[in-house]
């Protein structure tokens, strides 16, 4: 399954993420069972915007998209398909 990872930038305060999280599995349970949540890091930016760097596993983007659209509360800044992952461990020293 193709991966994504989703920026975006959302119109409720940090303190409202968890009702967002709450509906935004709700609609992969319910509407999406395709998509796979991997999981997502939030963020603060210095003016108090929510954003999120969400990985997500689904058979198109705009599957992806049509969830985001569902969910509200947000605009997608970009959207990437994952072309791979690496850590600290894949580059050892010389």
């Amino acid at each position: 399954m193709t991966r994504y990872l989703i920026e975006r930038k959302f119109e409720v305060t940090e303190d409202r993420m968890p009702e967002v999280g709450r509906r935004s599995r709700r609609i992969v349970e319910e509407s999406f069972p395709e998509i796979v949540w991997e999981h997502s890091h939030v963020c603060v930016d210095q003016q108090g915007v929510v954003k999120t760097f969400c990985i997500y596993g689904a058979p198109s983007e705009e599957m992806v998209r049509q969830h985001a659209q569902q969910l509200g509360f947000h605009e997608i800044l970009a959207l990437y398909e994952i072309a791979g992952d690496v850590t600290p461990a894949d580059f050892p020293p010389v």
